[in-house]
């Protein structure tokens, strides 16, 4: 049986981004919630990329946002012209990606599925995500992160409660 974090692992030497590796981080204690992986690396909340799945019409959709705001999914329907777009059940996560909630990556998934990247990830240098279990994160440029995982930039945050 392959791991999640030997599927990842798999993942990068396919997209060519070996170099990853060595920058992937592990820690003791899950890093399963945006917050949690933040105060486990020392950076803002925001520079955590969270990789949530969506269903929107019954097919899977991947959107990569901040780690300090929330997905608007009526943003979502929006952008993907949907009926209804509604948070992916767990075993809908794992069966599209081949990973568990709070170890998904944004990349290098069981199958392909659209992306979308909310804009917000653009306003850091450096991003963390998941690497494939909820113990692991590694740093990425968000624009490469956006490519590799082949998403569309859009805004789908939620505005700020004032």
């Amino acid at each position: 049986m392959t791991t999640s974090s030997s599927r990842f692992a798999e993942a990068l030497d396919q997209l060519g981004l070996s170099e990853l590796h060595s920058r992937i981080r592990r820690f003791p204690d899950e890093t399963r919630t945006a917050a949690e992986a933040a105060a486990a690396i020392g950076c803002e909340l925001s520079q955590i990329c969270k990789s949530l799945i969506f269903s929107a019409d019954g097919v899977p959709v991947l959107v990569l946002m901040d780690g300090a705001s929330r997905v608007d999914v009526e943003l979502v329907r929006f952008e993907l012209c949907a009926a209804k777009v509604t948070r992916a059940k767990v075993d809908v996560v794992r069966e599209t990606t081949g990973y568990a909630i709070g170890g998904v990556p944004p990349f290098g998934h069981r199958t392909r599925t659209r992306v979308l990247a909310d804009r917000s990830l653009l306003e850091h240098d450096v991003v963390w995500a998941a690497a494939g279990t909820p113990y692991t994160v590694f740093p990425m440029e968000p624009k490469a992160l956006i490519a590799h995982a082949g998403a569309t930039l859009v805004d789908v945050r939620e505005p700020a409660a004032s």
